[in-house]
């Protein structure tokens, strides 16, 4: 049960921000000794893996941003956070996926059900967030996109940290999340109508 709240924990996380959670993990570890990495994702510990990712998570902090940008970014990232979640959700539940040679195999045996779990909660998680943000910028002229885009960075980081140390809080802190998307939805939507409704001077 742990191992699916992780995973979970994981995905959602990556749908948030592709690139937290495999840093995370691939951080962990190398330098945890009470995370063990299935032997198929140990690569996500290479010293040049986690310099990519780490170069890739600037890259990702910065454009999600900016107003316009943030959206052109997450088309982009419409085929990245579900592949993240995919390999954050097999990884943190230490399923028994296999390095893929026979794609028949593959799609024969359940080792591919973890990574499709993940990549379905992690593109969810990405469509929510796509497709608030267009609304939420307009409805503050652009304003939103720093303030909401720092939100969804903390509750990535929250969230994989959560999913590894305790994983029991995972469905807690997802529903954060929801709740977290509505309420600044709703803030900045009364705020564009009353700025709206004002009179012109």
């Amino acid at each position: 049960m742990f191992e699916l709240l992780t995973g979970a924990g994981l995905a959602v996380a990556a749908g948030l921000n592709a690139y937290i959670p495999l840093l995370i993990l691939g951080l962990a570890g190398r330098f945890l000794d009470f995370v063990d990495l299935p032997t198929q994702w140990q690569w996500l510990s290479n010293p040049w893996v986690l310099v990519i990712l780490g170069v890739l998570l600037v890259i990702e902090i910065v454009a999600d941003k900016i107003p316009v940008v943030d959206s052109v970014n997450d088309w982009i990232q419409l085929f990245v956070r579900p592949v993240a979640g995919g390999i954050a959700f097999g990884t943190g539940s230490s399923s028994g996926t296999a390095v893929v040679e026979d794609p028949a195999q593959f799609f024969t045996s359940n080792a591919w059900v973890p990574i499709a779990i993940g990549i379905v909660l992690a593109l969810a998680t990405h469509i929510g967030k796509s497709v608030s943000r267009p609304a939420l910028n307009a409805a503050s002229v652009g304003a939103a996109a720093p303030v909401v885009s720092t939100a969804e960075d903390i509750g990535s980081v929250v969230l994989s940290f959560l999913a590894l140390l305790l994983p029991v809080l995972v469905i807690v802190a997802i529903g954060g999340v929801v709740v977290g998307f509505v309420v600044l939805f709703r803030r900045f939507r009364r705020a564009w109508r009353t700025s709206t409704s004002d009179p012109a001077p």
